[in-house]
């Protein structure tokens, strides 16, 4: 069964896993990008520039920007042909080395993802319903730890959330997490910064240590509400978070759980829907703002007698 992060010893650091600068198609200066993360309250940012070569296939070096009490982690977007759309893909892959090496000339999205995961990065499935990924596609993409679930400069044009897909591929036995992402690029005709991030668990902001919590998925999601506790007791999964007007049980089974009222701050949910599959908690407050767990795999009800 899934490990929640929220008993792991530590705390939570909220972090961006998807943005860019004018190292690549970004407006703003690498080091103006991260002071913008760093004066909205954040505690880490990873800067993703597009690893294409008309921008040098860059993998932008942030360690300048690391200061006490903010961090980077350092990544890319990479692409390579190409998905059934006939699109390239967009594959976020934080944690690579400087010196990673471009695409080779037949090398395809699958395989790039692959050579980045051996690497040592976190490999993420980005924005795939504006991408229009297939499940084909999306079960192609093996070396990926996580999904992309909700993308915030996709949702202006209403492609933002890949729950969808995201469910069809936990059905179909893939071990996925989920992460939300700005994807900012900070241009004056994109919807503000800092509007979709993660909570990561960790004893410490260091850079390994956030990676690492990452591919162990000790970490939610969130474009504002806050989950305090999510926990299993028995048949039931209790939840304690910041005032929600819905707390919501959903996964791979149709159906739901739901809990609605003014100012919710806790409650407990039956599994029996869910045993056997995978399900996940999202809270939703006054705003609109939401915040998922990542999916939680239940086993199956034993009815076996002794």
């Amino acid at each position: 069964m899934t490990v929640l992060p929220f008993g792991i010893p530590g705390r939570f650091w909220r972090g961006n896993l998807h943005t860019h600068s004018n190292v690549s198609d970004g407006a703003l200066s690498p080091d103006e990008t991260a002071r913008v993360y760093r004066e909205t309250g954040y505690d880490f940012v990873a800067i993703t520039d597009h690893f294409r070569p008309e921008y040098g296939f860059p993998v932008t070096d942030t360690r300048g920007l690391r200061s006490d009490g903010f961090t980077t982690l350092i990544g890319a977007e990479l692409h390579a042909p190409r998905t059934e759309a006939g699109q390239s893909w967009h594959i976020v892959a934080v944690g690579l080395p400087l010196d990673f090496g471009p695409p080779g000339e037949a090398e395809t999205g699958p395989e790039l993802a692959r050579r980045a995961r051996a690497a040592g990065a976190f490999i993420g499935m980005a924005h795939p319903s504006a991408s229009l990924l297939t499940a084909v596609d999306a079960g192609s993409l093996d070396a990926a730890h996580s999904v992309e679930v909700y993308n915030a400069l996709a949702d202006r044009e209403n492609r933002g959330d890949s729950w969808h897909l995201t469910d069809v591929l936990l059905n179909r036995g893939h071990r996925l997490t989920t992460y939300a992402a700005d994807d900012a690029h900070l241009q004056p005709q994109d919807p503000p910064p800092c509007q979709a991030w993660v909570h990561v668990r960790t004893e410490t902001l260091a850079p390994d240590a956030l990676l690492a919590a990452l591919k162990a998925g000790h970490f939610y999601s969130s474009t504002g509400p806050e989950l305090h506790d999510v926990r299993i007791e028995d048949d039931a999964i209790v939840v304690h978070c910041s005032p929600a007007t819905k707390i919501l049980l959903t996964g791979g089974h149709p159906g739901a759980e739901v809990a609605q009222g003014t100012d919710l701050t806790e409650c407990s949910l039956p599994l029996a829907l869910f045993r056997g599959t995978h399900c996940r908690i999202t809270i939703e407050d006054t705003t609109g703002g939401r915040a998922w767990t990542n999916p939680i795999h239940l086993p199956p009800v034993d009815n076996s007698t002794h």
